[in-house]
């Protein structure tokens, strides 16, 4: 559906203001599927994401500082995202042995199952998504999207 009828406005000032407003759209718009598929997991998108940067990091510990760098909403509060997944028992936090005021932060084995679990629904979700379009729309979106950020 164009993104006139979504929001009901036939008239913008410039394409590039249809654009800015048609990728805040979108954006919210895959927020919401992505909250909906992760629901039953228990985790928000943004906790998805941290578990994903720590299975990246491998056996190497990550800080918030990392975390903060890496995630993908960088308006979100790190601290916060790891604590919950501390209680939920998908992380643990340690204190580095080489300094004492950094905490170590590393994905527990019940966090990487519940991480597998969700990435497989995540993927079922893009699969989903990607039937709209081609691979090849989607490199040069994807190259569009990068010029737009730089």
């Amino acid at each position: 559906m164009k993104i006139e009828q979504e929001i009901q406005q036939t008239v913008f000032e410039s394409e590039y203001q249809k654009v800015n407003i048609n990728l805040l759209f979108t954006a919210s718009w895959l927020n919401q599927k992505s909250a909906k598929v992760l629901k039953p997991f228990h985790i928000s998108w943004q906790q998805f994401n941290i578990l994903r940067i720590l299975r990246g990091m491998g056996d190497k510990p990550a800080t918030i500082k990392t975390l903060t760098e890496r995630m993908i909403d960088k308006m979100s509060n790190a601290s916060r995202l790891v604590e919950k997944l501390k209680q939920k028992g998908f992380v643990e936090r340690r204190s580095c042995p080489s300094d004492r005021r950094q905490v170590d932060i590393m994905i527990t084995k019940e966090g990487l199952l519940i991480l597998e679990k969700a990435s497989h629904a995540m993927k079922e979700e893009l699969n989903n998504i990607s039937d709209n379009f081609s691979e090849k729309e989607a490199k040069d979106l994807n190259e569009l999207l990068d010029r737009m950020r730089s």
